[in-house]
């Protein structure tokens, strides 16, 4: 219930404006977002690789629908893009982008200015294509710079194009990557498919819990099926011949991926974890050996991603709101980092367990194109 009346904040424009005013929002942010611009990200971007870590940056911002902001996004990746290459950060993918559709032009309105019916991002020909060039212009500069771009994931009604989006792309830069949400009904079989691609270029896919408000009809809301589907996946990717990226901060779940890691070729998936959140837990994995991409927001738009963050910890809510109630108050930084998830926070009670895969998607486990240099 919580999480909910979270996810319907993060589209209010009241809470939005109030929010983002205070020097509470502020400084809580600054825990999980690298700073407002391109110079901020690649100063985040070289510490991290410092300590072992590999990395992926999000320039924030989505729901585009203005043209000229689409194409000032694109500007704005390729533009880090040749800061992170000239500081020696991309060779071998060891910093990449994520891009969201939306966020370059997915939900442009149809050229008679009536908007995609229902926001289903697919019933725009135009927004698809104009998202698809502007990632494509990414990509391009990307692998210029000797890394790659994953496909961001966002709500159900963007799924279809997305993975549209992701599947052209590679046909030119097979490192493309896709992200799929376990939350999602509709996952599984999207996994299959992606593992069974088939040939050595099956492709990079992060496999996450999912942030979004979603219906019942197309997601689970019960955290342990949410587990249990995220397990299921997770078996699917491990057990084909791509390149997993494993986005979750729940030790059972990371206990899973290490044990069906034991089966594949050393450094041919890796765990994702969000900045500022699981350091320790980062630094762990790191220095066993594994690799860790640590995906890190930056930019001015960071409210929505803020309050996803909220609805995974509540413990945090209750600060932020404490402290708006306090303004003359000391700010009290935020605990050490708990155990939430890429969305959602499971009961430690509940027990896993991992259900078999059909034998069709079993053998094979390839390295990708290019992996990445930790």
């Amino acid at each position: 219930m919580l999480r909910r009346a979270l996810m319907a904040a993060a589209a209010s424009d009241q809470i939005r404006g109030l929010l983002t005013g205070t020097p509470a929002a502020r400084a809580m942010v600054a825990r999980y977002v690298a700073g407002d611009n391109a110079s901020d990200a690649v100063r985040v971007a070289r510490e991290l690789r410092a300590a072992g870590l590999l990395v992926t940056l999000d320039y924030l911002g989505e729901d585009t629908k203005d043209a000229l902001r689409a194409a000032a996004v694109r500007t704005e990746y390729i533009t880090l893009l040749e800061k992170l290459q000239a500081d020696g950060l991309t060779a071998d993918g060891a910093v990449e982008v994520s891009v969201k559709p939306t966020a370059v032009g997915l939900l442009l309105p149809s050229p008679d200015g009536a908007p995609p019916r229902a926001r289903q991002a697919g019933d725009s020909a135009a927004g698809e294509r104009l998202a698809f060039e502007n990632i494509e212009r990414i990509a391009a500069a990307a692998d210029a710079a000797g890394t790659t771009v994953t496909i961001d994931a966002e709500d159900h009604r963007t799924t279809d194009a997305s993975l549209r989006i992701a599947g052209r792309l590679r046909e030119r830069y097979p490192s493309v990557g896709s992200v799929v949400q376990a939350s999602l009904r509709r996952t599984e079989t999207d996994v299959r498919a992606l593992a069974t691609a088939g040939s050595d270029d099956a492709p990079r896919v992060r496999l996450c819990k999912g942030a979004y408000n979603e219906p019942v009809s197309e997601a689970f809301t019960d955290p342990h099926e949410i587990d249990k589907s995220f397990a299921r996946c997770l078996r699917v990717l491990m057990e084909g011949p791509g390149y997993p990226m494993v986005a979750t901060h729940d030790p059972r779940l990371v206990r899973i991926a290490a044990a069906l890691g034991l089966a594949r070729p050393f450094g041919s998936f890796e765990y994702q974890m969000l900045y500022g959140i699981r350091a320790d837990e980062q630094a762990r994995l790191a220095a066993s050996g594994a690799s860790v991409r640590v995906y890190v927001p930056y930019g001015g738009d960071w409210y929505g991603y803020l309050v996803r963050r909220l609805a995974e910890r509540p413990a945090s809510l209750g600060l932020l709101l404490r402290s708006l109630y306090s303004p003359g108050g000391k700010h009290q930084p935020p605990g050490p980092p708990g155990r939430a998830p890429f969305g959602r926070v499971t009961p430690a009670s509940r027990r896993l367990v991992v259900p078999p895969a059909p034998r069709s998607v079993r053998g094979n486990a390839g390295r990708p194109t290019k992996p990445p240099t930790r």
